[in-house]
């Protein structure tokens, strides 16, 4: 960030009083379950810690951005950010809120399954619980316009659900194992993960996101009531213990897809 957006946003942190109410609707959609509780309760925006390295000035799009929280965590990582959302209410407060906050982002609308960007337009590609929702062939659609719009080199960087986590098993249990409709989420194995991102972008390596749901961020374990506050802290150990033990990735019910376009 530059010296302005730093002081503009310790200004904003000092100063904030409320949340814009689209994102206080919104939270139980962006951010998963686990944050219903906070849904018209909001009194502080959840910014999570974006999984990259320091920006650097590159670039980042931001697919599904809704009311930018993600967009936000990459611009405070001094990445030059554009975020995309099909809600044009939902991109109304990322603008609202992004400037509030002092933070220069642009924001899109637009369909992640027809970006409207010109080919290697973005150093980095990122996105969070959004493909998940789309039709597999929807979502190989999308996959390969991240790759169209990523430069040689850059990364693409998915957070996606695994079939065989133990919550996802729940959840495919409740719908009699149907493959999903409309907003539903659509559950896929750690191979067609793999066989996906790296056919359609490059090489490609999984990583564990969380257990025992699709959204639990650690940042926001104070946001959490007690129950909530338990499984973060259970998913945090077993992250920890995937680190050496790979075969609880195959039951991790969340995981990030990394995937370097090749040309």
């Amino acid at each position: 960030m530059s010296e302005d957006e730093k002081r503009l946003a310790v200004e904003f942190a000092q100063n904030e009083s409320h949340v814009d109410p689209v994102a206080a609707v919104l939270i139980g959609a962006t951010n998963g379950i686990a944050y219903k509780h906070l849904i018209g309760r909001l009194r502080e925006y959840p910014i999570p810690k974006i999984r990259l390295s320091d920006g650097g000035g590159r670039t980042l799009l931001d697919i599904g951005c809704s009311w930018g929280r993600w967009s936000i965590a990459a611009r405070r990582k001094d990445y030059r950010v554009v975020g995309l959302d099909p809600s044009l209410g939902a991109i109304m407060a990322a603008r609202r809120i992004s400037r509030k906050m002092g933070l220069s982002i642009d924001f899109v609308c637009g369909d992640a399954r027809y970006l409207p960007f010109a080919s290697h337009s973005f150093d980095n590609v990122f996105s969070y619980s959004v493909i998940q929702h789309f039709s597999k062939v929807d979502a190989a659609h999308a996959v390969g316009e991240m790759s169209r719009v990523t430069k040689d080199g850059g990364i693409v960087l998915v957070q996606m659900p695994n079939r065989y986590g133990l919550r996802s098993q729940m959840h495919l249990a409740k719908r009699g194992y149907s493959e999903g409709t409309g907003f539903e989420v659509r559950y896929w194995t750690l191979p067609e993960l793999e066989r996906l991102f790296s056919q359609a972008v490059g090489p490609t390596e999984s990583s564990v996101h969380c257990f025992f749901g699709l959204g639990l961020e650690p940042s926001d374990l104070r946001l959490m009531p007690p129950h909530t506050k338990f499984f973060i802290v259970a998913s945090e150990m077993l992250k920890y213990f995937a680190k050496r033990a790979p075969v609880l990735r195959r039951v991790a019910d969340s995981v990030y897809m990394r995937s370097i376009k090749i040309a």
